[in-house]
């Protein structure tokens, strides 16, 4: 891939979009195809057609690439970041070390504090899986911390110097306009949004339009040179149930759709950024008007969360909404930590968030007949059935939790080839006992 690079260094546009358009297969493609176990000429056209995209900034030469789309398997993103009150480079790659431990397929660097360039270049340094950020963090962070110093000078500055760090996707929040300021007030909770509510101070404070949809041009010119997807932020997105599914929301989805075309004409890449907390009745419906508005650009979302209750649970009832959403049309899942909405994630949060959006993605791939989606379940059966401990912890999401619970209670070498385990004793397996039937019942027994 780096030779490939290196030989299209002067193209203009160096998008996979843009290749894909040309009936060009990139080495990038290739790899996906490999991965997905599917035929390169699908991901081509999927490419092309703004379905799937590969996020894969020219510039972060140590990247795997992976797809995005509904027809590659279910994928799943992981935030983390410094903040103000807590910032060390060494405990960002930390977090990095678990996300690509326990499997996830992108990584979002939201750092709002410490040194702000540092941080990103040790983290996509190293790192294989794409990096995405939000950059109204930094603009804001280059302006002195005053969104009121905001100008699209700075804004499109900062933009160019992350593209040409390695960032393969920025969430943007272009597609909160001034006009749809009066619904916030309708809301319970209006804005949740971080950068949503940047923008809002912003506009009305000068009674502007957002500066990201004014400037959205010259952004898609950065994007088009580094080959930088774009993921069109859900800055109204509801932030309590009451709030799901309301005008504020879906009047952003339509622009989203909008600015989704506008980019698909620069050959930039897109995905639409989703829902934060949505009743579980009406996720299939948010689903159905995302492809409906967007033209089926991939679906990025967040949980949803299918309650407002779950303080200190809420990897649990997002993954729920997760699962529903990836079932019904998402392409990919942002986790959410048990910390979400208390506190700043550390690395055991990452890895419990990880997990749990790693069984969401996963049970939408089985739901949706994915292709080999169920062999590693049939597997863990026939491990099950067989008492093969080993072989469980090894097919397990994670190995090394499944082997610390087992060896609890039965920690000893020679319980790893016992017929039974702590819960159910040697008597009592229900496992055991179903064999024994049908060894003694040579009526019940297949060839």
């Amino acid at each position: 891939m780096k030779e490939w690079l290196e030989n299209h260094k002067n193209d203009k546009i160096r998008t996979q979009m843009y290749y894909a358009k040309q009936g060009v297969i990139t080495p990038h493609m290739e790899y996906v195809a490999k991965v997905e176990n599917v035929d390169v000429e699908l991901i081509r056209s999927e490419v092309a057609r703004g379905r799937m995209i590969i996020p894969a900034n020219v510039n972060h030469t140590n990247l795997k690439p992976m797809a995005i789309g509904i027809k590659s398997l279910c994928k799943i993103n992981a935030n983390i970041g410094s903040s103000s009150l807590a910032s060390d480079i060494q405990g960002e790659i930390d977090k990095v070390d678990v996300c690509l431990k326990y499997g996830a397929d992108t990584i979002m660097d939201l750092s709002t504090g410490g040194d702000l360039d540092s941080i990103r270049e040790a983290v996509i340094a190293h790192s294989y899986v794409p990096i995405g950020t939000v950059p109204i963090y930094q603009i804001i962070h280059d302006c002195g911390g005053d969104v009121n110093n905001l100008d699209i000078e700075t804004m499109l500055k900062t933009l160019e110097k992350q593209a040409q760090q390695g960032v393969s996707y920025f969430t943007i929040h272009a597609g909160f306009l001034l006009e749809n300021m009066p619904n916030i007030a309708k809301r319970k909770m209006g804005i949740v949004s971080r950068g949503g509510s940047l923008m809002a101070s912003w506009m009305m404070h000068y009674h502007k339009e957002n500066p990201f949809y004014e400037a959205y041009d010259a952004i898609l010119d950065i994007c088009a040179r580094y080959d930088v997807s774009l993921s069109l932020g859900d800055s109204l997105r509801p932030g309590c149930l009451a709030d799901a599914s309301d005008e504020a929301q879906l009047n952003e989805l339509k622009i989203l759709g909008e600015l989704t075309l506008k980019a698909w004409e620069r050959n930039v890449q897109v995905m639409i950024e989703g829902p934060g907390h949505v009743p579980l009745n009406q996720i299939e419906r948010n689903m159905k008007l995302e492809r409906e508005y967007c033209h089926e650009a991939p679906f990025y979302i967040l949980g949803p969360l299918v309650s407002d209750i779950g303080a200190g649970y809420d990897h649990i009832t997002s993954a729920i909404g997760a699962a529903v959403g990836g079932w019904h049309g998402c392409s990919m899942l942002c986790y959410v930590t048990p910390k979400e909405h208390l506190g700043l994630p550390n690395s055991q949060d990452v890895r419990d968030g990880i997990i749990a959006y790693k069984i969401a993605a996963h049970a939408a791939d089985i739901a949706r007949g994915r292709k080999g989606a169920r062999d590693v379940d049939d597997a863990m059966s026939d491990a099950r059935y067989n008492f093969d401990w080993n072989k469980q912890f090894e097919l397990a999401l994670d190995p090394d939790k499944a082997k610390e619970f087992h060896d609890e209670t039965l920690p000893q070498d020679v319980f790893k080839d016992a017929e039974f385990c702590s819960m159910c004793g040697p008597k009592f397996c229900s496992y055991k006992i179903t064999r024994e039937i049908v060894a003694n019942n040579p009526s019940l027994q297949t060839n």
